[in-house]
């Protein structure tokens, strides 16, 4: 028998509740946990000296009237709220918020939550939530949709040209790259990741040294020691 057979907890140790902890199932596969962390990061860095937003994935949105953690939670694949202190939180809830819901939601889609995705989670953030936009994104087969709450009702986000859909509350572009889904800028630029950000940072900085090296080779062949400029 292994120490983790014989290791069994005593039948009156009663666990407290947690307070107010996410409480969200595992993600549907890694694609679904790497398409989060890419939101994420990308945002983040694109942001990043802005303090008024709170974007996460995988967190339990609290929205109880009777303030009760036991009833009315949902959990979005990722969300951004505006307006509000950019902190590390356990979870969001709504009455610790000051009233405030996300701005907008990306659901992630799998064969086992689109029907709910579309339907069900759908009418909540569109009736009590009244989140402004809603997106949802498929890993696997690349489908791709985003609404826009008009008039108490939401509204297909028309494409442009590209498939991107225009996100009025981040002011960028929602698009498939890739086979992921990315932000772009109004002017088609591709929003990077850390990676990215720094690998353009080291192309830069190579491109710059060419230049220098350029110029001081020109100087040379003037006769001119750059050192003595």
């Amino acid at each position: 028998m292994s120490a983790a057979q014989d290791f069994e907890l005593p039948k009156d140790v009663i666990f407290p509740p947690g307070d107010l902890y996410s409480d969200e199932p595992p993600l549907e596969s890694e694609l679904h946990l790497r398409q989060i962390i890419l939101l994420l990061q990308c945002l983040e860095l694109w942001w990043q000296n802005r303090n008024d937003f709170y974007a996460a994935g995988n967190l339990t949105i609290y929205y109880s009237p009777r303030q009760h953690k036991s009833e009315d939670f949902r959990g979005p694949d990722f969300f951004v709220a505006l307006g509000c202190e950019r902190k590390v939180r356990k979870s969001w809830v709504v009455w610790q918020e000051d009233g405030k819901y996300p701005n907008i939601i990306v659901e992630l889609l799998s064969e086992s939550t689109a029907a709910i995705d579309k339907g069900l989670k759908k009418q909540i953030f569109q009736d009590i939530f009244r989140t402004p936009e809603y997106f949802w994104f498929d890993p696997n087969n690349l489908e791709f949709a985003g609404f826009i709450l008009v008039g108490g009702t939401y509204q297909p986000i028309e494409s442009n040209p590209q498939g991107w859909l225009w996100s009025q509350q981040l002011s960028l572009y929602l698009g498939v790259h890739e086979n992921k889904l990315r932000y772009f800028t109004q002017e088609g630029q591709l929003i990077p990741t850390p990676e990215e950000f720094a690998e353009q940072q080291v192309q830069r900085a190579e491109q710059e040294k060419q230049r220098a090296d350029h110029l001081a080779a020109k100087l040379r062949e003037l006769n001119i020691d750059p050192e003595n400029l």
